[in-house]
C-alpha cells in the first residue's frame, strides 16, 4: 500500500426499488430510490470518494442507482455491470474484489442486500466510531460503506479492512 494513499472500497447498496408486476432482476427504482441516489453520489463527492471503477450487478435498480449517483461526480468513471453481483454472498463478492486491477485505488461495487452489508461486515476488521455498530444493525437501500484496504485488491483478506463510514444518504433534504 503506498503510504498515505491507501486503497478505498465503497460498497453501496442500490436505492429504494418499486416492486411491479416484473421478475425482481427488472424491478426499477421507486420515486424515494430516484430522490435517494443522487443524494449518495453527493455525498460520495463531497466526502472524495469518488471511484476510479465501479462494479454494479446487473439488475435494472442497481444499474438505475448507478446512473443517478454518477451524475453527482462532474466526471466520467468507467462501470462494469456484473451478473454475478446481483444475488451474491459476501465470499461471491469478495472474489470479484479480489479481481480488479491493483492501479484501482477507489472500488465501488453497487450490489444487493444480504450480500453487500455481509461483505462488509466480513472486510472490517476495525472501525471508526459507531460505523460497526451501525453496518451490523441495519444496511437499508441506498447505505454507503467505505473501507480503508491494505495492499492490492488481489490479497484482500476477511477482517483485514476498516471500516471508515457508514452512512445512508436521503434526497429530499434530510441527511444521511
Amino acid at each position: 500500500m503506498t503510504s498515505g494513499n491507501p486503497r478505498r472500497l465503497v460498497v453501496l447498496r442500490h436505492a429504494k426499488s418499486a416492486w411491479p408486476d416484473l421478475p425482481d432482476s427488472e424491478r426499477p427504482l421507486a420515486p424515494r430510490g430516484r430522490r435517494d441516489a443522487p443524494a449518495a453520489g453527493r455525498w460520495l463527492r463531497e466526502a472524495g470518494c469518488v471511484p476510479d471503477l465501479v462494479v454494479c450487478s446487473s439488475a435494472r435498480r442497481t444499474r438505475q442507482t448507478w446512473d443517478l449517483v454518477a451524475a453527482e461526480f462532474g466526471t466520467t468513471t468507467p462501470a462494469i455491470h456484473d451478473a454475478r453481483l446481483y444475488g451474491a454472498s459476501a465470499e461471491e463478492l469478495l472474489g470479484v474484489v479480489r479481481e480488479i486491477p491493483a492501479q484501482v485505488r477507489t472500488l465501488m461495487v453497487i450490489g444487493h442486500n444480504p450480500g453487500v452489508q455481509e461483505l462488509v461486515l466480513l472486510l472490517a476488521g476495525e472501525a471508526e466510531g459507531y460505523a460497526l455498530d451501525q453496518a451490523r444493525t441495519k444496511f437499508p437501500t441506498s447505505a454507503i460503506a467505505v473501507l480503508g484496504v491494505p495492499g492490492p485488491w488481489s490479497s484482500l483478506e476477511p477482517g483485514a479492512a476498516r471500516l471508515t463510514d457508514m452512512v445512508v444518504p436521503r434526497g429530499g433534504g434530510g441527511q444521511a
